[in-house]
């Protein structure tokens, strides 16, 4: 069975929606670990509860970016995942992280990548009255949410609405679709390969799969 490691930074809400997959069986994979950056993340105590090993390293505890990363790779390694998924991590990761894991490490962002990549997406959908909105899986590369966009999933803005309710509608997306990404992976029908996403052995397109449905 394919062993999976998530990485958070808070309440681990993403992670819950793997937790309960996993246990029904619509990820035929395991969570070998979860590790935090912030020891007060409340996803740490989601992890505990489903008897996952939960771990906190954080930033004081090191010289610099290099030597947290180093010891977290150690440490990650030690459960020898087969796929590392970023479920709210809020640290940019360096080159060697991205390098050691790649091909083997998801990130969820909440917006339709390319648009809004970074912090404050749903105050930019707002601002920029955009009417359509949404959520992206990718592959992680050194480009800050850059990599290869594997599936989509979009939200309406409608009149009136504030970040809140905004954060609400795409994060209920995000709980249906991440879960179905890590499920396509540890099913072995997903893989990077020349800097894109191929699912069942299709190149699939910049905007993931199914974009338009």
């Amino acid at each position: 069975m394919k062993r999976i490691v998530v990485l958070i930074s808070g309440n681990g809400s993403n992670l819950q929606a793997m937790i309960d997959a996993c246990k029904l069986k619509k990820i035929n994979g395991t969570i070998a670990a979860v590790f935090s950056n912030k020891t007060e993340a409340f996803g740490l105590e989601r992890a505990r509860e489903a008897e996952i090993p939960a771990h906190a390293l954080t930033a004081s505890q090191f010289a610099d970016r290099a030597a947290f990363d180093r010891e977290l790779m150690l440490e990650i390694d030690a459960y020898a995942p087969d796929l590392v998924v970023l479920a709210g991590y809020m640290r940019i990761l360096s080159p060697e992280f991205v390098g050691h894991y790649a091909g083997r490490l998801i990130n969820i962002h909440p917006s339709l990548l390319p648009k809004y990549p970074g912090l404050k997406t749903h105050q930019q959908a707002l601002e920029n009255g955009d009417e359509v909105h949404g959520t992206s899986v990718h592959f992680v590369t050194d480009e800050l949410d850059g990599g290869p966009v594997i599936l989509q999933a979009k939200v309406p803005v409608f009149a009136g609405d504030d970040e809140s309710e905004i954060a609400a509608r795409v994060q209920n997306q995000e709980h249906a679709i991440y879960p179905l990404v890590v499920s396509w992976f540890v099913e072995g029908r997903l893989e990077m390969r020349d800097n894109s996403a191929w699912l069942d052995g299709n190149k699939l397109p910049a905007q993931g799969y199914a974009a338009d449905e």
